[in-house]
């Protein structure tokens, strides 16, 4: 018989959607269809059409975060017959966006009587998936019947796929503007995000199993077999005991993720975990995370918080995940619990500003967060503060405090915060950057510019701390790890804007008596010990 085999702590799942990398738009059947036909079909015309310009480009370290695919030019053919299959297999989508053009271009019409009249009107494709309404100010707009929306053929699970492939350096290519070839390497799962194999297969992180079992569960054919079988070993992961000392542990794991723990309780602020490889820079890993995660809270939709390629292989060891609630219906604000859902979670619960939670030894409570979405109504974002062995953590994320006064009457609320844990990217890209393919008309270039995806300054941030008196400040989210350049492309220096507002809040929290402390790779702390 077969001996037990791990799979190693370096395989990496990379969800793809039509074999572009999956976030937070690329689920929902509302929006997945708008980046398919406004920003992935033009990005590959473009390739195919012109490709040395995109090779030109990229040499250019100020252009990595743009819509340039990162392949040579002798690889524009397969590109090409990427797009070919497309727009073949997606003539479905880019019916949906011409229909959700109409029926905008019928709502900015309307003059505010009555809309019944024009239900009829509404694209077939759209019909009965769709709530026409006015705000108070009577400019007409369409709610989606999320749910329904998802049960529909517009929810396209056989658009999902995965990579599986094996990281053995923290240098990855930026990977929002570039497809996945079928020749790029790995082992190219036809399954949707919610299988069950793939639950199983990430179980043998931590326990052995039989790689035969596994192979047949995933559908391996034997073309993939040798590769396959690279992915497994015989030596067991090194032991993560679960905390079990006095007071709060807190372990840095780059960016905005932290596991934080009691006797009690295991708790993963939005998961974007290194894996685990020969390296000088010695970090917490997949390796060293618990058995059990007992609640893993995303503060936002935005990849570098929600990587669904971290969470994913963690989903079988995952109790509850806590979601900011959406607008509801919104284009811009889907769901996130209907996405983690529908991708193979069973227990997601959504949280408001100030509702909260009971957990062992404290609670979970939802806080306004405020910016860096680019002036959108979007509602899903919360900052996190967990009340856990009588010490309280606010994770702000990458709040922006435009509006200072929120924080005084929050701490009239909360009370006392411990530890803060605030973003302090201060630049932030033009809203299109992100948002633009959900738009239907472009925005002008200095409209664009001035409505950033931002969090606060220096300046800002010394506010926030001067209405909630923290003990402890600290600046994280800044994407300075090398193990996020695939999604994030900050490339810092000294000099960079964000990192010298970033000091400025530092000192002055230092000048005040408080500890503050800007982590990088790895870091631990204890509170009330």
């Amino acid at each position: 018989m077969p001996q037990p085999m791990y799979l190693k702590q370096n395989v990496a799942l990379e969800p793809l959607y039509n074999q572009w990398y999956a976030w937070w738009y690329l689920i929902p059947p509302q929006t997945a269809p708008m980046f398919v036909a406004q920003l992935h079909t033009r990005i590959m015309q473009s390739f195919v059409a012109a490709p040395d310009i995109h090779v030109a480009a990229l040499k250019n370290p100020a252009l990595m975060g743009g819509p340039y695919i990162n392949y040579p030019a002798d690889r524009a053919n397969e590109v090409k017959l990427l797009l070919e299959k497309t727009q073949k297999e997606q003539a479905a989508s880019y019916q949906f966006v011409e229909a959700l053009a109409e029926l905008d271009k019928m709502l900015l019409a309307s003059t505010g009587h009555s809309l019944e009249s024009l239900y009829p009107k509404v694209p077939d494709i759209l019909r009965g998936y769709v709530e026409l309404t006015y705000d108070l100010n009577n400019r007409a707009t369409a709610r989606f019947i999320e749910p329904l929306l998802y049960h529909s053929p517009h929810y396209r699970e056989s658009s999902q796929s995965m990579l599986l492939r094996t990281i053995d350096k923290d240098a990855r290519s930026y990977i929002f503007s570039t497809p996945r070839l079928d020749t790029d390497g790995g082992i190219h799962l036809h399954l949707p995000f919610r299988h069950e194999g793939v639950d199983a297969l990430f179980a043998m992180r931590k326990q052995p199993g039989s790689v035969d079992a596994i192979r047949e569960k995933l559908g391996i054919g034997a073309a993939d077999e040798k590769t396959f079988s690279t992915f497994f070993t015989e030596e067991p992961p090194r032991a993560a005991p679960r905390y079990d000392g006095e007071g709060v542990r807190l372990r840095y794991f780059g960016h905005a993720c932290l596991l934080i723990e009691s006797k009690d309780v295991s708790i993963l602020t939005d998961p974007v975990v290194s894996y685990d490889f020969p390296t000088d820079l010695p970090r917490f890993t997949h390796a060293d995370l618990p058995e059990r995660i007992d609640y893993v809270l995303i503060t936002h939709g935005h990849a570098d918080h929600l990587m669904l390629e971290t969470l994913i292989p963690l989903r079988g060891r995952i109790g509850t995940i806590i979601v900011p609630r959406s607008t509801g219906g919104s284009l811009a604000d889907p769901s996130l619990k209907l996405l983690l859902r529908n991708v193979g979670f069973p227990r997601v619960i959504e949280i408001e500003d100030l509702d909260s939670l009971e957990i062992p030894g404290g609670s979970l409570t939802g806080l306004p967060f405020l910016g860096e979405h680019g002036d959108l109504n979007i509602r899903a974002k919360t900052a996190h503060l967990i009340r856990l062995q009588g010490q309280s953590m606010l994770m702000a994320a990458d709040s922006n405090a435009i509006e200072p006064r929120v924080y005084d009457h929050v701490q009239r609320v909360v009370g006392k915060i411990d530890a803060l844990f605030l973003g302090m990217e201060s630049e932030g890209a033009p809203m299109s950057w992100m948002y633009g393919p959900l738009l239907h008309t472009p925005l002008q270039r200095k409209m664009d510019q001035s409505r950033r995806l931002n969090g606060s300054n220096g300046e800002r941030g010394i506010e926030i701390v001067k209405r909630l008196h923290p003990k402890h400040v600290y600046v994280y989210a800044m994407g300075r790890e090398p193990w996020l350049s695939h999604v994030m492309v900050m490339g810092y220096t000294e000099t960079s804007p964000q990192l010298i507002e970033s000091r400025k809040l530092l000192d002055y929290c230092r000048e005040q008596g408080l500890t503050a402390d800007m982590p990088f790779i790895r870091s631990e702390l204890f509170l009330g010990r």
